[in-house]
């Protein structure tokens, strides 16, 4: 396990490395040592950037974290060009068409290995219904299609398993809560950031499905943000078979 930031890494490491699991852990500090974090990765997870703060939307952090994007995309397509990319980094819908043209220019682009993690959402959805219906969320599935900022998520509430029904007020409310999850956080933590906590969880889900795909698992499904010719959109979020 390679970690990277620009600040207080090793200290991460230090800490990480005292679980008890067989993994090796390093910490890398700073971008003299991006390259050495990079160099050998199967898979990269980038949720770097900037957090939301109140009256912010996902698209305002575009300005600052499409640069950062941008350049990290770049070191991977020097050090990992094989690697499986995953974006958590927001805006998704900007972060990873930014991403596919940096592999673009290098000549190193597979659509196949660039993937916006929208779990999250999925994540919302499923807790928000559960809530709801007083049930049990590890046994609930909501689909969660489109993009991954307002309304441009789009939570299929009619392909849940296990099936339920919601009459039509609540039903809007739910899909605008769950549209609105990340801005709720956000104003309950006045300021002192945006989700961390769901979305280190969702983004951990979301990384052990494509490390358990990449070992021979069959029929893992996630849902995830890339490039895709289901819709008019050249990048849609829907449900896809890993491996």
């Amino acid at each position: 396990l390679s970690l990277y930031d620009i600040n207080h890494t090793p200290g991460v490491a230090a800490d990480l490395s005292h679980i008890e699991t067989r993994a090796t852990v390093t910490g890398h500090m700073g971008p003299d040592q991006l390259d050495a974090a990079l160099q050998g990765c199967d898979v990269v997870v980038i949720p770097a950037g900037v957090p939301r703060k109140p009256g912010m939307t996902r698209d305002d952090l575009f300005n600052t974290n499409a640069t950062i994007v941008a350049t990290l995309a770049d070191a991977c397509a020097r050090n990992c060009p094989e690697a499986i990319i995953c974006i958590i980094a927001n805006p998704v819908n900007s972060t990873i068409p930014i991403t596919s043209e940096v592999m673009k220019k290098h000549g190193v682009y597979n659509p196949n290995k660039v993937f916006g993690v929208t779990t999250l959402d999925i994540v919302r959805a499923n807790a928000f219904v559960a809530e709801l219906k007083g049930l049990d969320p590890a046994r609930v599935n909501v689909p969660v299609i489109g993009g991954h900022a307002g309304k441009t998520i789009i939570p299929l509430i009619s392909h849940c398993t296990p099936k339920v029904e919601f009459p039509a007020d609540q039903l809007a409310a739910l899909t605008g809560r769950i549209q609105e999850a990340g801005t709720e956080v956000v104003k309950a933590k006045a300021g002192a950031g945006s989700a961390t906590l769901s979305m280190a969880y969702a983004g951990a889900r979301f990384t052990f499905s494509v490390l358990d795909a990449m070992n021979g698992k069959e029929g893992v499904v996630e849902c995830s943000y890339v490039r895709s010719e289901e819709t008019e959109c050249k990048y849609f979020s829907t449900p896809i078979l890993l491996g």
